[in-house]
């Protein structure tokens, strides 16, 4: 009666096995022109059944009207209770519901966006201090522990695993090819707390990580000792002749090396 995968109802009810007329008809009024073949049987309880009929939308590839028919223990004729597309086996399904915790990516929190925290983050912990006093208040800060949550040993290990493996740790292509290591760079700036064993900061205006967190064995060309240009002296101050004046050249019909007095238009000698 119908396709693989559908079954005939065990049950001794021909009225509803039959009532695959009705059913169309009830699928056709819901979707005109759009119900295909018939695809078979489905049993549902004792006295209900589900027809399903192949869709004819080409948007809907693989997919199925299913109209579900009962028949009250009293009553000799079937009625239409549901109607609904359902997909098939081969149906073209859009990819499974992931949360937008498990979606988000690094580089998607844009201007303006917020990134709510769970209170159970297991990257954090509660650092179960508080105080109004301003100096204990530049202390706890200093230490790490004047805010609501730090980071906790997981939270420090990922950024470690996270930081280490990537573009700056040491085996990212730049560093591979660099002279030597950020530990001896005098760029390098190292972090406080307890990272500060395994990572610092570039501060080289021309390095490609300046500004950025990198590993204490990362590296790149711009290494403050790779190559130390000598220092060159300033140039000595200009030679100046104060004791002689020679003219090159001169007015037309007199000789180079003489002045022509312009009201007397005599010339004079130079010292």
């Amino acid at each position: 009666m119908g396709d693989t995968g559908t079954m005939t109802p065990d049950v001794a009810d021909d009225a509803l096995a039959a009532a695959v007329d009705l059913a169309r008809a009830a699928a056709e009024q819901e979707a005109p022109g759009l119900v295909g073949e018939y695809a078979g049987i489905e049993v549902d309880d004792e006295r209900v059944v589900t027809h399903l009929f192949r869709t004819l939308d080409p948007a809907y590839r693989g997919w199925r009207w299913a109209v579900t028919v009962a028949r009250a223990p009293m009553e000799t004729e079937p009625s239409v209770e549901e109607i609904v597309l359902l997909p098939g086996e081969d149906a073209l399904l859009a990819p499974a519901w992931v949360p937008w915790s498990e979606r988000l990516r690094p580089g998607d929190l844009g201007v303006g966006d917020l990134l709510p925290t769970p209170a159970d983050d297991p990257r954090l912990v509660p650092t179960m201090f508080s105080t109004d006093d301003d100096e204990e208040q530049e202390i706890v800060f200093t230490l790490g522990l004047g805010r609501v949550r730090t980071l906790s040993f997981d939270g420090r290990l990922d950024a470690v695993e996270r930081w280490y493996a990537g573009d700056p740790g040491p085996e990212a292509p730049i560093a591979r090819a660099a002279p030597a290591a950020c530990t001896s760079c005098g760029f390098f700036v190292q972090l406080a707390g307890p990272l500060r064993q395994a990572f610092g900061v570039c501060a080289n205006a021309f390095a490609p990580d300046d500004g950025r967190v990198v590993a204490v064995d990362h590296g790149c060309g711009a290494h403050s000792e790779a190559v130390v240009v000598p220092a060159t002296p300033p140039p000595p101050p200009p030679l100046l002749d104060e004791h002689g004046i020679e003219v090159v050249g001169g007015p037309l019909g007199h000789e180079p090396g003489s002045v022509t007095d312009s009201d007397t238009n005599e010339p004079f000698g130079h010292s």
